[in-house]
């Protein structure tokens, strides 16, 4: 039963730490769609996305002003346009992200993901084609998200793919430099990636999925701040402790949204990601829960540690609150997007080298990080093919999110605005990978992948 402690306990949340629902979001197959006329094909992914989610926003409004939980953004997947292209080998696939565009302005939502690419074992038709017009696509649109998916535990790594990636990175930030190199910001390169994703950029809705569904990511940094703050002087496992319990918390807010948009909209609800998603806002930090916990900055020795504890705790406290958990669900460390993080990488206490580690046991990857705009493909494709490796050996969703600031150099800052933050642009180790990356071919799969 819910009892009066629980209501105010939920407002203060709300009013004083950040709480929120970051995100509803509608995957919506596209397979139906599919069509060897490109014109045809884009006309029913309009239709289709029109029909589908012409309430979603005003849905998203109404839950958020009944309840008075903030829903931050409402946000479309669809299945990846690579498998759409194939159908028109000769036509240009960006006709379909400016269909996507279109969609998501006439229906309202902030982000439509699914401009993506699954190519970990190879390509197939559509897949090059579409690789290859990644940067344009996204130069050309404001709200549609693209991602690639090169490499899996069961799989291995293309690594043609990751030479290809690097290339692609780049030149989305060339194309959009007059803008912060914003296409790079909307561009994720993933091992493992998931098919229920909330979380933009990387979200599509995945061949295995049904024809719609709604997902929910939640986030609430900042409560679980708060908690460790005010549990004060305690041993690590009453720490542990605490975050289970406020992770569970959350998460029962981001259950409400999500049966009620379910049940508003008539379509089945699919999965919420717990995920920790910061934003720039004071308070609202992965990085200061870390610091809560006893360090003194982020990215001191002891990052590591305290990051795994965080995201073994909010999945073990989201998951008593959901029998449907999904995503990524963890702990985001998105520089740009994390107060904290921000901090950190400007006195260069936060390196590089110390997000890598970070990410063997964080939800997601190198994220929202901008590198010098003079960084070669090769070593983009380095960083990419390192994270993956991660992301492959220990069975875990692993991602890269570079932003090359185009025309400056470490130190120098840029900033996009809004839930995608600014910061520092960090150093980077310029050494070359070139001939291991130019090599081609797959990385082969761990032994791990035979397990059945």
């Amino acid at each position: 039963m819910i009892n009066s402690h629980d209501i105010l306990e939920t407002i203060n949340m709300i009013d004083n730490e950040n709480l929120d629902v970051r995100t509803i979001t509608m995957g919506i197959s596209l397979l139906d769609c599919i069509d060897e006329d490109i014109d045809r094909a884009c006309g029913k992914i309009y239709d289709k996305i029109c029909r589908y989610a012409k309430d979603l926003v005003r849905t998203g409004e109404s839950i958020s002003k009944d309840y008075g939980i903030p829903i931050i953004h409402k946000r479309i997947a669809v299945t990846p346009i690579a498998m759409l292209a194939a159908a028109c080998p000769t036509k240009n696939p960006v006709k379909f992200a400016e269909t996507l565009d279109k969609a998501a302005l006439q229906v309202g939502v902030n982000f439509v993901g699914g401009y993506s690419a699954l190519v970990h074992k190879g390509f197939a038709p559509g897949d090059y084609a579409l690789i290859e017009s990644i940067p344009e696509a996204l130069a050309m649109t404001e709200r549609v998200c693209s991602s690639v998916n090169i490499g899996t535990t069961k799989a291995g790594i293309n690594m043609d793919a990751v030479a290809k990636m690097g290339k692609v990175i780049r030149k989305s930030a060339e194309l959009t430099a007059d803008r912060e190199c914003i296409g790079a910001a909307k561009l994720v390169v993933f091992c493992n990636a998931p098919e229920d994703n909330p979380f933009m950029a990387g979200a599509f809705h995945g061949p295995g999925e049904p024809d719609c569904v709604i997902n929910v990511g939640v986030s609430g940094p900042g409560v679980v701040r708060a908690a460790v703050a005010k549990a004060g002087e305690c041993n690590i496992t009453e720490i542990a402790d605490i975050v289970k319990k406020t992770a569970f918390k959350i998460t029962r807010a981001g259950m409400l949204v999500a049966g009620e948009a379910s049940k508003r909209l008539s379509v089945p609800f699919g999965i919420v990601d717990l995920s920790l998603a910061p934003t720039p806002a004071i308070g609202d930090s992965v990085a200061h829960i870390l610091e809560e916990m006893g360090l003194e900055e982020c990215g001191a020795y002891g990052t590591t540690a305290c990051l795994a504890l965080l995201n073994d705790a909010v999945k073990k406290g989201g998951v008593m609150a959901s029998s449907h958990v999904g995503g990524l669900s963890g702990a985001f460390i998105p520089v740009t997007e994390d107060a904290g993080m921000i901090d950190a990488a400007r006195s260069k206490t936060l390196t590089l080298t110390k997000l890598e580690a970070m990410t063997a046991v964080c939800s997601v990857g190198l994220d929202m990080i901008a590198i010098p705009g003079n960084t070669p493909s090769d070593v983009i494709s380095g960083i990419i093919a390192d994270e993956a490796a991660i992301g492959m050996v220990n069975s875990k969703t692993t991602a890269v999110r570079l932003i090359p600031a185009i025309g400056k150099k470490a130190g120098e800052e840029l900033n996009f605005g809004g839930l995608l933050g600014g910061g520092p642009i960090m150093d980077v180790n310029m050494k070359s990978p070139s001939k291991f990356i130019s090599r081609g071919g797959r990385i082969p799969a761990p032994m791990q992948s035979l397990k059945n």
